[in-house]
């Protein structure tokens, strides 16, 4: 009976790995922007984030399972659900933990939809604009550069993966609005009603910060005001979420240009 205990403890020590402290130690680091900019690491958790990051060609540096289908290169380790919970940053860990490589990003291109944030903060609105960016065929993002930063643990799993899918740039709004050709849009409670503008393929989405809007240095830079009108009775609510506006926005955009 002790024999067979032993045989039993050797084998589930051979199929599960324990998470080093070393390994520990640095994933817990990339919750921080600094740590992610000094590695050039971000993380990314569960199946379908990782699987879309894959698929799109990022460079894996460690993947973490519970799930032993997952383990298919000599960087993937099989974990128990227990060393996962001591990893994770989620509430309730979702299977799988990697860690990837930051990509290089491409030089912006002037041409085509592009959307850019002017300090937005919150990590659910950015990952989700960044979905947005990808559902509407949007591949360049432009931020600010106080704007959250897009390897931030929170907004990778809002982006549910889109973010391999679309260039995110940290610019000079300021800077990058005085060389560009391409027409200025921005996004106001004041500016002229969007479903009745003419609307052009080629131009510049610009989206504020959720308490502030857009900043006055911005604001200058701008060439056409676009506002979406309320049709509610009541006149209480002040405005809509930053990443609901953008969905609007872009939406009406692809479907005057779509005609």
């Amino acid at each position: 009976m002790g024999a067979h205990q032993v045989y039993v403890f050797i084998q589930i020590q051979k199929y599960y790995i324990l998470v080093s402290k070393n390994q520990t130690k640095l994933i817990a680091s990339l919750q921080q922007k600094k740590y992610r900019d000094q590695t050039g690491l971000f993380v990314g958790e569960g199946p379908k984030v990782i699987a879309e990051l894959l698929n799109e060609g990022l460079k894996l540096h460690w993947c973490f399972s519970t799930d032993a289908s997952q383990i298919i290169a000599e960087n993937h380790f099989h974990i128990t659900e227990m060393e996962l919970k001591k990893i994770s940053s989620l509430n309730t860990a979702n299977k799988s933990l990697a860690v990837f490589e930051i990509p290089k990003q491409n030089k912006i291109q002037d041409s085509g939809l592009i959307v850019a944030l002017d300090a937005v903060r919150d990590p659910g609105n950015l990952g989700t604009i960044i979905r947005l960016c990808d559902w509407f065929g949007v591949q360049q993002l432009l931020c600010s550069e106080d704007t959250t930063d897009c390897y931030n643990p929170k907004v990778v799993q809002a982006t549910m993966g889109s973010l391999a899918r679309v260039q995110v740039h940290y610019v000079s709004l300021s800077e990058y609005f005085e060389n560009t050709k391409l027409s200025i849009y921005g996004g106001f409670m004041d500016g002229k009603n969007i479903y009745s503008e003419k609307l052009s393929k080629n131009g510049i989405v610009v989206m504020g910060n959720e308490a502030n809007g857009i900043s006055e240095a911005i604001l200058q830079k701008i060439s056409r005001k676009i506002a979406i009108p309320r049709f509610g009775n009541s006149q209480q609510t002040e405005s809509l979420n930053v990443a609901t506006a953008t969905a609007i926005l872009l939406s009406e955009f692809r479907r005057f240009t779509e005609k």
